[in-house]
């Protein structure tokens, strides 16, 4: 959850940001147990899963990073868009790592690495970082048509 202050978002100094639309993006690590053979084990049910995958769990190595919980979440009839001209807030975050999000044809023309609306926002950054347990946010105004693809 990511509460947007009441009285809006302001750039460094003060000046009101407005936004178009706003997209969600949660980053989440899956641990899937792997047999001796390497393969993808099977369960019957997610209790018979239990000490295999927490045992996967901790070493912190996920078998799959994925956005929205499934892999294909933002491509095809699922991707995100935008027009030419709309000005759209990216919310993104990550439960378990560090991750550094990078829309490929953008940057954030406002970021708010650490999702604290008090603190002024980056401007121009091309790649953000967030913290691993947390959100942040960034701002992009689409100038061009085209693909962009966030990463």
């Amino acid at each position: 959850i990511m509460v947007l202050p009441r009285d809006g978002l302001k750039d460094r100094n003060g000046k009101p940001l407005q936004y178009d639309k706003i997209f969600y993006i949660g980053e989440n690590d899956l641990y899937v147990p792997r047999d001796d053979k390497g393969k993808y084990k099977t369960y019957e049910t997610p209790g018979e899963s239990y000490a295999d995958t927490t045992e996967v769990m901790r070493k912190l190595i996920p078998t799959h990073v994925v956005f929205n919980g499934k892999v294909g979440s933002l491509t095809g009839k699922n991707a995100l868009t935008s027009k030419v001209g709309e000005t759209v807030m990216l919310v993104h975050s990550q439960a378990n790592r560090d991750t550094r999000p990078h829309l490929i044809g953008g940057h954030g023309d406002y970021v708010w690495e650490t999702g604290k609306f008090n603190n002024p926002p980056e401007k121009d950054l091309e790649t953000w970082f967030i913290r691993g347990g947390s959100a942040g946010a960034a701002m992009y105004k689409f100038l061009q048509p085209g693909v962009y693809a966030y990463v």
